[in-house]
């Protein structure tokens, strides 16, 4: 069977971009902060990426010294980055492997706990033409390609926000969906990247590359394979200097 991504990895600059990412990857990976001590950078890596998910929504970033975080898309985002983080990763990086779906559902339950009124609404893709048939081609494509890594973090990622499957906190859960394929794949096992501060520094090009994507054309969807691999090699660089800060 013809790999359904093969079409993208072999548009020009996709396969190069996604080695540098990978590339930039493994050497956070080998840092000397990180051989024995990722368990504390990954922690940082995923308050920041949680922090600067919520801001592209329009949400606070603040973290009060004292009290309670109020902004319900920045608690959202912040639960889905512990569950990006130490144990909890290795139980939803288990359950992305055999349930994807679970798994998103699993992430909407967190994004979403604040900003829905009723609860039967959490972990449930709308009910709207066309979602679930999409939903199941992206499983089985998440689950059959051997495209690189990037690429298919990318159509994962580029997907969500284009389908939209759960009607709130679909981005956060993109976003968070993104890190999971990447943790899941080898490309980022400790989860130490932070793409999400190139996209936020960038928040104009990224919601014009991940409409490309939605249009569905290969330059659009080309397009953001390329955004979504320079955003990871660039959160490997975030990641460099959390170790650096860590190592002393």
């Amino acid at each position: 069977m013809t790999d359904p991504l093969q079409p993208l990895v072999d548009l020009p600059g996709v396969r190069e971009a996604a080695d540098k990412a990978r590339d930039a990857l493994a050497a956070v990976h080998r840092h000397r902060a990180n051989r024995r001590g990722w368990a504390v950078t990954a922690a940082e890596a995923a308050v920041r990426a949680a922090r600067s998910s919520a801001a592209l929504e329009g949400a606070s970033t603040e973290l009060p010294a004292e009290g309670d975080i109020t902004d319900p898309v920045l608690l959202g985002a912040l639960r889905v980055g512990q569950a990006l983080d130490g144990d909890a990763l290795t139980n939803l990086v288990a359950t992305w492997r055999r349930a994807p779906l679970q798994a998103l559902a699993r992430l909407h339950l967190l994004a979403a706990a604040d900003l829905v009124t009723d609860e039967l609404e959490l972990g449930r893709p709308r009910n709207a033409p066309g979602i679930a048939r999409r939903l199941d081609l992206l499983v089985q494509t998440v689950q059959t390609s051997k495209a690189p890594a990037p690429v298919i973090a990318a159509i994962v990622h580029g997907e969500l926000l284009a389908l939209r499957p759960f009607g709130t906190a679909d981005g956060v859960v993109a976003r968070g969906a993104s890190r999971l394929v990447a943790v899941a794949s080898g490309l980022d096992p400790h989860s130490l990247g932070v793409p999400e501060v190139f996209w936020l520094r960038r928040k104009q090009m990224y919601a014009d590359a991940a409409e490309g994507f939605s249009k569905g054309t290969a330059e659009g969807v080309g397009g953001w394979v390329l955004f979504t691999a320079a955003a990871l090699e660039d959160g490997a660089r975030e990641a460099n200097s959390i170790a650096d800060t860590a190592g002393g």
